[in-house]
């Protein structure tokens, strides 16, 4: 008969200890697992996601416990953590189709940040509010935490939690593909942890081979003599812009496609290396002549990555020709660290959205009539001139009209809105370049002129439309297997006062690393030795670089640059 009134005393014992507690301050320990615990349940879909959720909980809270020995407050504070993460992460899917990875912390920069808060002003404002009312509640949490835990254990436990995630992340990898999922946020998040770093250990930001059995000759700053007159090159990055009738029942208009034909009658295709949204990708591959591919799962920050590493492309090869360099960028030199990247493979004079007093997207025309004055600026010195003119009109979303008084004319051909308003945009920007070529023409009666087009990705909903029967899971896979029907575009070589050159490497189809090589052949300029070593890859690989030999040539031909120290620091 005694054990009995000694539980009913212990129960009592605990009863009371849990009143003098305090239901507030049970519920301050509490509340931020009882939250966590929604979130999982409402952005995670699967066993292993959870999984991972609850692995990255359990390491966030030890290990803020073991630092400030507070159960409350540090599930608090990783609840903070994942709730930003989470609306970070759909933010970044909203605008490229994407989801937060890891790699996002590894190469965050001080440029993005400015960009960021220059393009949201009100970001500023919100971050120091939130501070405001942040900081006297952890303060608060602080005073109301009852319970004191040891530091040696709660390390043990964090130590544990990263073990049992490193472990699950090796043993089942996520895909790739499952970054376009709008959802499981934080495991995605926490397992790209694991193999990013484990991807920088093993080859570092971009893939090359250890060694490589021959070198290249660095080129002289006066060895280029070309044979005829420089012409003066225009590139221009036509933005999201494709052949649609790629896909069948997509209705266009009258003398569609006559846009995409080059000098001489031929339509080509250029397989960019991004989908729907990464311009920067491109624009990578177009300066600097290699593969974003080669960086891997770090290709999304390519052009931050190379900044001041990657001294090789077509405006400095052009440079060692005597040429100057421009660039009118459409955004913030910032973005993506457009400036800095492009600097360093070669451009001299960069405009940016700011300097070209450009109010939000600009049509064509606002960035074709920059480029002509600042030409006929340049044109006073007597060099040839490279410039690089960014256009940015047909960039999503398609279901508003982009500035409607222009193009009165139009017509819809009866497909969706979107679909219509891409069309319509299209017809917009040849339009403009019928105006500019006719510009160029009047005000440079007798200079020379090499234009080279190309398209920098295909939009946001082509692949909904060249497959309408896969769900997103087939869609993602197709994407990250590179199925050249999602990555081909178009470029189109055009000519003022000048003939192009004939050259095998001007192909029907090229990989988009290809095209500097592409423009210097066109334009009669003689190669340096790493674009004569490109070019014989290009003829015996018949147009591909990162997918010949499955990465081999790429790996080798990145290995020769960097054993020349033009690639510097990868």
């Amino acid at each position: 008969m005694a054990p009995a009134p000694q539980q009913n005393s212990s129960v009592a014992a605990l009863a009371g200890g849990l009143a003098a507690l305090g239901i507030w301050r049970l519920m301050a320990v509490a509340a931020p697992h009882f939250g966590a615990l929604i979130l999982m349940l409402r952005t995670e879909t699967d066993f292993g996601s959870r999984l991972c959720f609850l692995l990255t909980w359990g390491i966030l809270n030890f290990l803020f416990i073991a630092l400030l020995r507070r159960p409350a407050l540090s599930g608090a504070l990783s609840l903070t953590l994942v709730v930003v993460l989470v609306l970070l992460s759909r933010f970044k899917h909203d605008v490229v189709q994407m989801t937060a990875n890891f790699v996002d912390l590894m190469v965050i920069d001080r440029d993005t940040a400015a960009f960021l808060l220059t393009i949201f002003p009100s970001l500023r404002w919100s971050i120091i509010g939130a501070g405001l009312v942040t900081l006297p509640l952890m303060y608060a949490l602080w005073w109301l935490d009852p319970f004191r835990i040891r530091r040696l254990p709660a390390a043990a436990a964090c130590l544990a939690c990263t073990a049992a995630l490193s472990g699950y992340a090796f043993a089942w990898p996520d895909e790739a593909w499952r970054g376009y999922y709008d959802d499981g946020y934080l495991s995605k998040f926490a397992r790209s942890g694991v193999t990013a770093v484990s991807d920088f250990v093993a080859y570092g930001f971009m893939e090359s081979d250890p060694t490589a059995s021959d070198q290249l000759k660095m080129p002289l700053v006066d060895a280029c003599h070309p044979a005829g007159r420089r012409p003066n090159i225009v590139m221009i990055h036509d933005e999201s812009s494709f052949d649609i009738r790629a896909a069948s029942g997509v209705k266009v208009p009258p003398g569609y496609g006559s846009q995409f034909k080059s000098y001489d009658g031929v339509e080509r295709k250029f397989l960019a290396e991004s989908n729907g949204g990464p311009s920067w990708f491109t624009e990578y591959n177009v300066l600097a002549g290699l593969s974003s591919r080669s960086f891997g799962r770090f290709s999304y920050f390519v052009t931050r990555i190379a900044s001041g590493r990657v001294e090789r492309g077509l405006p400095l090869a052009l440079r060692r020709c005597g040429y100057d360099t421009l660039s009118l960028y459409p955004a913030f030199g910032a973005f993506m660290s457009a400036r800095n990247f492009q600097t360093t493979t070669g451009i001299q004079r960069f405009y940016d959205a700011h300097d070209l007093h450009a109010k939000d997207v600009e049509p064509d025309s606002f960035f074709y009539d920059k480029a002509l004055k600042l030409m006929a600026e340049q044109k006073t010195s007597g060099t040839p001139l490279f410039a690089f003119v960014y256009l940015a009109a047909n960039h999503f979303p398609w279901e508003t009209k982009f500035h409607p008084e222009l193009l009165p004319s139009w017509k819809r051909p009866g497909n969706t809105p979107a679909v219509d308003e891409y069309l319509r945009r299209q017809a917009m920007s040849a339009n403009d370049y019928a105006g500019f070529v006719a510009a160029l023409k009047k005000k440079f009666p007798a200079q020379p002129f090499l234009i080279v087009r190309y398209g920098d990705h295909q939009p946001e909903f082509s692949p909904q439309l060249l497959d309408p029967d896969l769900d997103e899971a087939g869609i993602g896979k197709k994407l990250m297997d590179y199925d050249p029907r999602y990555y081909a575009t178009y470029y189109a070589i055009d000519a003022v006062n000048f003939e192009p050159v004939k050259s095998p490497a001007v192909m029907d189809t090229i990989d988009a690393a290809y095209l500097p090589l592409v423009i210097q052949e066109a334009a009669g300029i003689p190669l340096d030795p790493s674009f004569e070593e490109q070019k014989a890859i290009m003829l015996r690989c018949n147009g591909a670089f990162y997918s010949c030999k499955d990465g081999a040539e790429a790996r080798r031909f990145n290995r020769l640059l960097i054993d020349a120290g033009i690639i510097k620091g990868l």
